[in-house]
């Protein structure tokens, strides 16, 4: 069974980077819960460095994933430099990353990149949580928190980059299966309007099953209509 160790940065007396009354430390701990309950859904067991808005120090939060046996910790953060100056996503890795490590912080760029954020590429960096724990481990940094449209991102598109991040970890598990992947795509025509039965196309859009052909040649148009909207 996999084991996962999920840090949400920042909480408490530290709100982590701050814009326009919005905080670094809540955005994290919402969107990072989301992801551990889908990967729950899957077997992963994920344990939580806090679960709500308390004040937890560097050396604690690396002390609780040390105690335990984890397949991979990661830790949840938001970027922030000068309002309006940059944007995109990038992940990090320590100095001297292991090929897990690299290969999971790979597979959430990707992710998060495919979602619509800048790609600013993997990195690595001498941060706390990366050089004082057991376990392969990366820190994502999902957009900055004083850029506008990297925020407006984050919040329209928010169930797609927790489905986005959970994928990517499943995939790295090796628990994501073709079944996942076509309920996460039929999950985002469902959301365009593109279709409204995404659990038809879901038992039907398969080998060895057959689907309708008035269904598929209504999702054709509706697709082709949807790209040409665009």
């Amino acid at each position: 069974m996999a084991r996962l160790c999920f840090d949400y940065g920042h909480g408490g007396t530290d709100p982590g980077a701050v814009y326009i009354g919005r905080k670094e430390a809540n955005d994290v701990l919402s969107l990072g819960r989301s992801v551990a309950e889908i990967l729950r859904r899957h077997g992963v067991v994920v344990d939580e460095t806090r679960t709500s808005n308390t004040t937890e120090s560097l050396n604690a939060r690396s002390n609780f994933e040390n105690r335990g046996a984890y397949d991979y910790f990661i830790s949840f953060h938001r970027n922030a430099v000068q309002p309006e100056q940059a944007a995109g996503v990038e992940t990090y890795t320590c100095i001297n990353p292991g090929v897990k490590s690299k290969e999971l912080a790979a597979k959430l760029q990707s992710a998060l990149v495919g979602v619509g954020f800048k790609d600013r590429g993997v990195k690595t960096a001498n941060f706390y949580v990366l050089r004082k724990t057991k376990a392969p481990a990366v820190l994502i940094e999902i957009g900055f928190i004083d850029n506008s449209l990297d925020n407006a991102l984050f919040d329209s598109k928010r169930a797609e980059i927790v489905q986005a991040i959970a994928g990517a970890i499943l995939s790295q598990l090796r628990l994501a299966s073709a079944k996942d992947s076509l309920k996460e795509a039929l999950d985002v025509l469902a959301r365009n309007g593109i279709l409204k039965s995404p659990d038809y196309w879901l038992e039907h859009a398969r080998t060895g099953q057959n689907a309708n052909g008035e269904y598929a040649g209504t999702l054709i148009e509706r697709m082709a209509e949807y790209i040409s909207s665009r």
